[in-house]
């Protein structure tokens, strides 16, 4: 493939919302062809995992990490899956848990910075495809995972290359940012559907007792501070939220990555401020970051109105090419 051109924002969508936004409700894709596997997880739980092309024998393999209640569905998962697939490579999707088609059995769900699921999940695939390259591609909260989930292994990493896109990499600042002007709205369309889950935990466990609220208290929660104070950091073994995103946030995590990786991300992203970007001292030379002025929250849309272009499938892919 040849070096693909810097991103330029599609004439009609060059301010963050509408590169934002306009994939999201106006990208149609067919439904893919997934051959569907449950994995099972060493602590009795499990994930769904869809995988893409997966009889292309011998071709090596991308894990793709969703973002915030993300799932097969999302445009920008069956694009790069598609993408992928005409590229020569296997693509598989594993869901964090509950994000698919079924609830996961524990009280607990998924967060920001859970690693061991995909340890368990890649370790699996090595032992399965023990001479094949895996690769990985995370979005948004999939990105801060696995950015976090690379610099845990350090030199020990069975991934050949990993692409971390519009990743929250500080994750305090962007609760804050999610609860000020425009994108208190982007908060309130993903706190829908997080307590949508989370009152569906109360059909089969006592989160009452679990986690200290009624229903009620969950449908009155408006921000991600409230969230996660009350269920995510709790129910995973933190104190609060803001021990949770300490924690969990992928940017103290990036002078350990010796994989090579690509963070892409643009300064206009309407989920965060430049704030969490590192600096040069905080990530290892095995990072390349690739910051753009424009290209919103996992938009990245050149071309046109009419003839939309999805940069980031063909830059992933350039990137996993030449490695």
């Amino acid at each position: 493939m040849s070096k693909i051109k810097p991103f330029k924002p599609a004439i009609g969508l060059r301010d963050a919302h509408s590169q934002t936004l306009f994939p999201a409700l106006f990208r149609k894709l067919d439904d893919l062809d997934y051959d569907i596997e449950t994995f099972e997880l060493s602590d009795g739980d499990f994930v769904e995992c869809y995988w893409y092309n997966k009889e292309a024998k011998d071709a090596p393999i991308v894990i793709l990490f969703h973002g915030l209640e993300g799932s097969y569905l999302s445009p920008y998962l069956k694009g790069i899956m598609k993408a992928l697939k005409n590229s020569g490579y296997r693509a598989v999707l594993m869901h964090f848990r509950g994000c698919a088609t079924k609830e996961n059995r524990l009280a607990r769900c998924y967060h920001s910075g859970e690693t061991n699921d995909t340890k368990e999940f890649i370790s699996h695939l090595k032992d399965r495809f023990n001479d094949i390259s895996i690769f990985a591609i995370g979005y948004s909260i999939g990105g801060n995972m696995l950015l976090k989930l690379l610099g845990e292994y350090g030199n020990k990493s069975p991934l050949k290359g990993a692409v971390s896109v519009s990743a929250p990499m500080e994750l305090s600042v962007c609760a804050d940012k999610m609860n000020k002007g425009f994108s208190k709205i982007y908060q309130f369309h993903l706190m829908k559907h997080l307590k949508s889950s989370l009152l569906a935990k109360y059909r089969i466990h006592d989160m009452k007792n679990i986690i200290g609220i009624d229903e009620n208290g969950v449908k009155d929660m408006k921000t991600f501070w409230e969230f996660d104070n009350i269920y995510t950091g709790p129910i995973h073994g933190f104190k609060n939220a803001k021990h949770y995103y300490d924690k969990s946030s992928a940017k103290g995590y990036l002078k350990d990555i010796e994989t090579k990786t690509l963070i892409i991300h643009s300064l206009d992203d309407p989920f965060m401020t430049p704030e969490i970007l590192p600096t040069v001292d905080e990530v290892s030379n095995s990072v390349d970051l690739e910051v753009h002025n424009k290209g919103g929250h996992v938009g990245f849309v050149t071309g046109s109105l009419l003839k939309p272009k999805y940069w980031l499938e063909d830059r992933i892919i350039e990137y996993f090419n030449r490695l």
